[in-house]
């Protein structure tokens, strides 16, 4: 897998996903954009589904849960948080609350445990009441 066009697809999506949640609906270009970010998804999944999903099937298997394994576009937080660029100019994101993929584990007893996906390098978190906790996959 190429870790830098990964990075690059997730982070044009995110990007995408930013400028769709500063529109308004009444806006003209509102519905051009969704359905290019929709298009976009769909190829993410298309070109990194099988390796990601890998991936998702070993994060559940440690953590013990029997939620089923969803397609990596489904892993995409709503919201997404630009940080400072790092000294090369490459922008992180931060994930704020309740985002992600609900995650049952008998380990996580009483948690909102959730996953979501992040570039920069692409990688999966654990959130665990609205907090990122870990990072379970990078991208290398």
């Amino acid at each position: 897998m190429d870790f830098k066009k990964l990075d690059d697809d997730l982070s044009l999506i995110v990007e995408k996903r930013i400028a769709l949640s500063k529109m308004s609906y009444a806006d003209e270009a509102y519905d051009d954009l969704e359905e290019e970010l929709h298009d976009l998804e769909d190829d993410f999944n298309e070109d990194y589904g099988d390796e990601l999903e890998s991936a998702l099937e070993k994060i559940y298997n440690q953590l013990k849960s029997d939620n089923e394994v969803l397609l990596p576009s489904a892993y995409l937080a709503n919201e997404y948080h630009p940080m400072m660029p790092d000294a090369s100019g490459k922008v992180t994101y931060e994930v704020k609350g309740n985002e992600g993929v609900p995650l049952e584990s008998e380990q996580f007893d009483k948690m909102d445990v959730r996953l979501v996906i992040v570039p920069n390098p692409t990688r999966f978190i654990l959130r665990i009441n609205g907090k990122s906790m870990k990072d379970l996959w990078v991208a290398r």
